[in-house]
């Protein structure tokens, strides 16, 4: 496990080892496969040059050759959905050969509207480079002229300086990104392309399919794109050296809450939870609970923190890696008090398209926060469930369905405080 300091600081993590791993066939000048789990961050600085002499030049392997090394990798997204990195590339450049005179778009996802996440601002600014790399790769894949880095304010100057140093990258625009968090939702990205508006779009067709000015449109976040770059240097075997086989390679997750030390931290797939929260230094017996995932996700309760960072050891908990973030619960704080700001806020964060963000959401976080302000009645539990399951699967884009899993993981995860507060008590405040 290798970390970074959140704001972005500190020393190099280290310089790249001497193995080399079979997969695609590295071009001229390319350096050692990194050993271990310092991956994303090897370069010394955020030159093109510093770049280049952790991880050589940018490999020129063909579309097939990149899709089959994705698909042998098991690589998903890194922004939320973990959706397979090789059928979105697969899909958008099946779909590109069909569209007559409609050429695909890639848009790099950086928006990071995750209030709690700081992985891609992080890596932006660390290594935005690598980033590029896997932009251009990508694009190439798919046949696609137009490319586009979508990254949030605090990231665009990092993103400029790296664009104006790539004689390669000339083609790729830079947007900034509101800071909203359904900003970085794929079709609200791609809204935000075409239109300059970034509010989601109806799910009937696939971006893949039908996005950006009615072309394949293809949107990776910045992660994914980072490790894609890795993949297409060293192939899909050195990418599973590390991690577990459902959960293989590195990613990069945000520790934040109530920690001593918040951190973005590299870490091997499926760590186990209690071992990231040592590292921003905390123990399980100082806290109440961990959001897991984000404020989409769901709390995983401290004696329960030695569960894997994974899809299958989060399940049981109704939580998922997500955006790759922990929020620590401190043991002194009512876990229905901080649900309830949490669903506020999300509450507040619809684009105004649909029913079930304008008026189900507002309605299910009042019944929380009456919950959770130690209203007396038996039916606000019933209640909550009736919304939550109302919402659910009926919004314009998935804000809605994020925010009633999260509202029912608060009820399962601190259920002795919901029999508190439905009796006049409460578990940490008597």
């Amino acid at each position: 496990m290798t970390l970074t300091d959140c704001p972005p600081g500190g020393a190099p993590l280290g310089p790249p080892g001497d193995s080399r791993t079979p997969g695609i066939p590295l071009v001229s000048g390319a350096v050692g496969a990194p050993e271990g789990t310092a991956r994303l961050f090897l370069a010394a600085s955020t030159t093109l040059a510093a770049h280049r002499a952790a991880y050589g030049d940018l490999p020129t392997a063909n579309a097939d050759s990149l899709i089959d090394q994705l698909r042998l990798s098991s690589l998903d997204g890194r922004g939320g959905a973990a959706f397979p990195v090789w059928r979105k590339l697969a899909s958008t450049r099946e779909h590109s050969g069909r569209a007559k005179g409609r050429r695909p778009i890639v848009i790099a996802n950086g928006s990071e509207g995750e209030p709690l996440s700081r992985k891609d601002m992080t890596l932006m600014t660390r290594a935005p480079h690598l980033v590029i790399d896997g932009l251009l790769l990508a694009a190439a894949a798919v046949g696609a002229p137009d490319l586009h880095l979508y990254v949030s304010a605090r990231a665009a100057d990092a993103a400029r300086l790296a664009l104006d140093e790539r004689p390669d990258a000339r083609h790729v625009t830079l947007v900034t990104a509101p800071d909203a968090f359904v900003a970085g939702e794929a079709t609200a990205v791609a809204n935000a392309i075409e239109r300059g508006v970034s509010v989601p779009r109806d799910h009937v067709v696939h971006l893949s399919e039908s996005g950006v000015r009615k072309r394949p449109t293809l949107v990776q976040n910045v992660e994914t794109l980072a490790q894609l770059a890795l993949i297409a240097r060293f192939g899909a075997d050195w990418f599973r050296s590390v991690g577990t086989s459902d959960e293989p390679g590195t990613r990069l997750v945000t520790v934040t809450g109530d920690v001593p030390a918040p951190q973005v931290l590299e870490v091997a797939g499926g760590t186990a939870l209690v071992h990231l929260l040592a590292a921003a230094g905390a123990g399980p017996g100082e806290l109440r609970a961990v959001l897991v995932g984000g404020y989409h996700g769901g709390w995983v309760p401290a004696e329960h923190v030695g569960a894997p960072f994974s899809k299958d050891g989060l399940r049981m908990f109704g939580a998922a890696p997500g955006a790759g973030v922990l929020m620590a619960l401190a043991a002194s704080s009512c876990g229905l008090a901080a649900s309830a700001l949490i669903a506020d806020y999300l509450a507040a964060q619809t684009a105004g398209q649909c029913g079930p963000c304008v008026n189900g959401l507002p309605a299910l976080a009042g019944v929380l926060r009456r919950l959770a302000g130690g209203a007396v009645d038996a039916a606000l539990p019933a209640e909550i469930a009736r919304l939550a399951d109302l919402v659910t699967g009926r919004g314009s884009c998935s804000h809605p369905d994020g925010t009633a899993r999260f509202v029912l993981s608060t009820l399962t995860a601190f259920a002795d405080d919901v029999d508190a507060h439905l009796h006049g008590r409460c578990v940490v405040n008597p």
